[in-house]
């Protein structure tokens, strides 16, 4: 989770500014994310960004392409759920301090969500 930004701004966008590609790729790491991150890292021989893959009218999915995808929503479903539970109790809504002070209740409300549902 990178720091906050005021605003509407854009996952990609963040990502681009923050230079998270360069930290993911120094520290050796990698992220999971959706189709909305296509085109972020375009590294074809090391990709730290894992997207899957996009289906059209004209080019339907393999079925390793659709066996990929299947693999790559299991391993991203904690994190979507994660990010769910604070959404559905509306605890962020009436949230008025700076972005870069939430970021830091965000981080503490994920640990905590995260030792809930592990128990």
């Amino acid at each position: 989770m990178s720091a906050a930004w005021p605003g509407r701004t854009h996952d990609n966008t963040a990502a681009r500014h923050d230079h998270i590609l360069a930290h993911l790729r120094a520290a050796a790491l990698g992220a999971l994310a959706d189709l909305g991150f296509r085109g972020l890292d375009n590294d074809v021989l090391a990709p730290v960004i894992v997207t899957g893959f996009h289906a059209s009218r004209t080019h339907k999915l393999a079925s390793g392409e659709k066996t990929a995808n299947r693999v790559l929503a299991v391993g991203r479903a904690p994190v979507e759920h994660g990010f769910a539970h604070p959404k559905n109790w509306r605890i962020l809504t009436e949230l008025r301090t700076d972005p870069a002070r939430a970021i830091h209740l965000l981080r503490a409300l994920l640990v905590l969500t995260n030792l809930g549902v592990n128990r």
